[in-house]
């Protein structure tokens, strides 16, 4: 007898037949979430449903993957799937042609964006006749001898960026021994698993510890 669709199990059989394809109960928890079921009743809900035969499990090591059973699934005909390839080719086409123009259209509007106003032109020259006028009084402060930043806190700004830089270091390394540990055994694809769990790597934002590793090695380079 099938679950009530609301049930546990009738939301874990729902997403199963749904996704069909391989999945472990990690993917499944991570997935039903927004259910707020928690791992264990995850797993008691594939358990069951995969002893009622309602679906179709495989067991590698200590690992079970779950599966929706195929036979409830129409299988097209030769000519049915030909139909299919063919739709599935104009949509190719019209979806090729979407993209060409979205991507027209967003071109036209970084040029328009481009373009300031009389406005803007003013309230920019503004601006950087504000910095330069700044910069200026600066520079007439440095030639005059004048010290900007103590010594005392020189130093502590320095050993504040030392700090981070090597905790940044740390804490990626921790990451990725953890990350290498999670996936290892993982049938999942690491880019989309990534995506699903909303991890962000630091090129993502465009940041490199690289970058700041050099400093420091610049800065003991000046200093020896």
């Amino acid at each position: 007898m099938a679950p009530k669709s609301d049930s546990v199990e009738g939301i874990v059989l729902t997403f199963v037949n749904e996704q069909n394809r391989p999945l472990n109960v990690q993917n499944v928890a991570d997935a039903l979430q927004k259910f707020n079921l928690k791992k264990t009743a995850v797993q008691k809900a594939l358990d069951a449903l995969a002893d009622s035969g309602q679906i179709s499990f495989k067991e590698y090591g200590k690992q079970k993957i779950y599966l929706a059973r195929q036979d409830q699934f129409k299988i097209p005909n030769p000519q049915e799937l030909d139909q299919m390839k063919k739709e599935n080719a104009n949509l190719q086409d019209e979806l090729a042609a979407q993209k060409k123009a979205t991507s027209e259209v967003e071109a036209e509007i970084r040029t328009l964006q481009s373009n300031l106003t009389l406005e803007e032109i003013n309230s920019k020259q503004a601006k950087l006749e504000s910095e330069v006028k700044e910069m200026m009084e600066k520079l007439k402060k440095l030639q005059s001898g004048v010290v900007m930043v103590k010594p005392e806190d020189k130093k502590a700004i320095e050993d504040s960026f030392y700090e981070k830089v090597n905790q940044w270091r740390k804490r990626k390394r921790m990451f990725k021994e953890i990350w290498d540990t999670i996936t290892e055994n993982s049938p999942k694809d690491q880019k989309e698993f990534k995506e699903e769990l909303g991890l962000e790597y630091d090129e993502d934002v465009g940041v490199s510890l690289q970058s700041y590793t050099d400093l420091l090695s610049n800065k003991k380079r000046k200093l020896s």
